[in-house]
């Protein structure tokens, strides 16, 4: 049985239809990469499973239970973790304070991420412990909110566009800090406009079309396979 299995859901925003029909699915320890240009619907997908979006049929299973119809807040209480495109950082709160605001009750005991682990992996966090979050530049904060998401201890982490915005040289620390990630067994999928940092990490790819999945397979098809990436990614 897959981590996470996602059959058939259909997504709106009042009554504009965003997903039709979207399946797919996620083993322990795999990293999947979602692709596709802007507005295919890739965060919708994830919101969809975060429950922010609750698709109107279909259905989503985490390990041998449906949540497709729970709210966030209790998704996340079973194990997954949402870094969104925008962040969401607590401006007015120091990054140990934001570290914080991720543990999850009754997740403390599920594996070892605490802020010193945290810290660990993103050195600059424990340097700016006392900082206020929105004093951060945007890779600082990019990290912090993946920090965060890590301080729930979760079973799947969904990654919204972790790139966008950010430097090259920042962009490479955090596809070094991702595998570090992927190493130690997370598992993780991943939204992303840069198609070559996605497939250098990813065990397997989706691309999504009007909302639609339109191919999936390996990454390393995928990368073998100019023709698709021109078509669907314009790479």
């Amino acid at each position: 049985m897959s981590l996470l299995s996602v059959e058939s859901i259909n997504t709106f925003y009042d009554l504009s239809q965003i997903l039709f029909d979207v399946s797919l699915a996620i083993e322990e320890k795999e990293t999947v990469a979602l692709l596709g240009r802007n507005g295919v619907g890739k965060t919708t997908t994830m919101r969809s499973i975060i429950g922010l979006t609750p698709p109107r049929s279909g259905s989503i299973s985490f390990g041998n239970e449906a949540i497709h119809k729970k709210k966030p807040f209790k998704i996340a209480r079973r194990g997954i973790a949402f870094v969104p495109e925008d962040r969401g950082i607590f401006s007015d709160l120091t990054v140990r304070e934001n570290l914080e605001m991720g543990i999850q009750e009754g997740r403390r005991n599920i594996s070892k991420w605490d802020l010193n682990r945290v810290h660990e992996l993103f050195p600059v966090l424990g340097n700016r412990s006392n900082q206020y979050g929105g004093t951060l530049s945007g890779g600082e904060q990019q990290m912090l909110t993946i920090g965060r998401a890590l301080m729930s201890n979760p079973l799947l982490l969904l990654l919204d566009e972790p790139c966008e915005g950010l430097a090259p040289i920042i962009v490479q620390h955090l596809e070094d800090q991702i595998r570090y990630l992927k190493s130690e067994g997370m598992t993780i999928l991943l939204t992303e406009q840069n198609a070559s940092f996605a497939l250098r990490l990813a065990d397997r790819a989706y691309i999504l079309e009007k909302g639609a999945v339109c191919w999936h397979g390996a990454s390393g098809e995928l990368r073998d396979t100019p023709e698709i990436m021109k078509k669907y990614l314009g790479v």
